[in-house]
C-alpha cells in the first residue's frame, strides 16, 4: 500500500449514456481510518462504492484498494474487502446460521473459524434464539444484522458500509457503531461509510466528503468542513455546501399556509 493509503482514486468517472453518475473523483484514504461519504440520494455514493469494489467499471480514471488495481486485480480486491450494500440480498429459504456459513464458504474461511465467528455474531446481535429460523420470517432490522455478520465473516481489511444502521432500532444501531469503532481501534481496519445520516458521520468519521450530482464538493475532518463554511454544526455545513444560496427558512415560512 503506497504511503499507507488504503484507497486511492484518480479522476474516477462513470457515465450511463449522457447521464453522469460520477465525475473526476479523487481520493486518498489512509489505512486505519473511517471515511464518510455524505450526500443525498442519487449523489453518486453507491456508484463510488461499486467501482471501488470492482462490481462495475469506471468510464474513465483509475483506483487502487489496498494497493490492488480495481480493473486488473478484481479477485484480490473482493477477497480483502467486505461490502454491505444499502439493499442487501438474502436467501430467505436459509436460516441465519446457514446464510452466514454459506458466505464464509464463498471466501474459503476454515469451517471451525466460520462456526466460531457465527456464534460470536449471533450473540453480539442478540439473534441466538432465532439462529435456526428461516430468514424469510426476519424483520428488516434482523436481516440487516445478518447481512452485517456476513460482511464481517472473512475478517476483511476494508469495510464498505452503505447506510449500515438502516432499519435498526437505537440499541442495535449503537452496537453497530461500537463494532465499527472497535474494528478500527483494535484491528486497524479501514471503514468506508456511505450515508445521509449526519449523526453517524459526526460520531464515527475521521474524514468526510460531501458529494452531490457526481461531484465531490468538499473533503476534510468534520470540524474543518464545518469551519470552512462558517457553520455552527455539521448539518448546517452540509446544507450550505449542497446549496450555497440557501439562507435558511424560518418556522413562520413553513407555517404560512395556515
Amino acid at each position: 500500500m503506497l504511503d499507507n493509503l488504503a484507497i486511492t482514486a484518480k479522476n474516477l468517472s462513470k457515465y450511463y449514456g449522457k447521464l453522469c453518475a460520477l465525475h473526476n473523483l479523487n481520493l486518498k484514504i489512509p489505512c486505519g481510518q473511517i471515511y464518510g461519504l455524505l450526500g443525498p440520494n442519487g449523489a453518486g455514493k453507491t456508484t463510488t462504492v461499486k467501482i471501488l469494489n470492482s462490481i462495475i467499471s469506471p468510464s474513465s480514471g483509475d483506483a487502487k484498494v489496498l494497493g490492488y488495481n480495481i480493473k486488473s486485480q478484481k479477485y484480490q480486491i473482493k477477497s480483502n474487502c467486505g461490502l454491505l450494500s444499502e439493499s442487501p440480498s438474502l436467501y430467505e429459504k436459509l436460516t441465519a446460521r446457514e446464510f452466514i456459513e454459506f458466505v464464509g464458504d464463498l471466501y474459503s474461511v476454515p469451517k471451525d473459524l466460520i462456526h466460531k465467528r457465527i456464534d460470536a455474531f449471533l450473540k453480539l446481535f442478540n439473534l441466538e434464539k432465532r439462529a435456526n429460523d428461516l430468514l424469510g420470517g426476519y424483520s428488516r432490522g434482523m436481516k440487516q444484522k445478518v447481512c452485517l455478520s456476513a460482511t464481517l465473516i472473512h475478517d476483511p481489511e476494508i469495510l464498505f458500509l452503505d447506510e449500515p444502521t438502516a432499519n435498526l432500532d437505537p440499541i442495535s444501531a449503537r452496537i453497530v457503531k461500537d463494532v465499527i469503532l472497535d474494528l478500527v481501534k483494535r484491528a486497524n481496519k479501514t471503514v468506508f461509510i456511505c450515508t445521509h445520516l449526519l449523526d453517524i458521520a459526526k460520531e464515527l468519521c475521521d474524514i468526510i466528503g460531501i458529494i452531490n450530482k457526481g461531484d465531490l464538493l468538499i473533503e476534510g475532518k468534520p470540524k474543518g468542513v464545518i469551519d470552512s463554511v462558517n457553520a455552527n454544526n455539521l448539518e448546517e455545513a452540509y446544507l450550505k455546501i449542497l446549496d450555497p444560496s440557501q439562507k435558511g427558512t424560518s418556522n413562520k415560512d413553513y407555517l404560512s399556509w395556515r
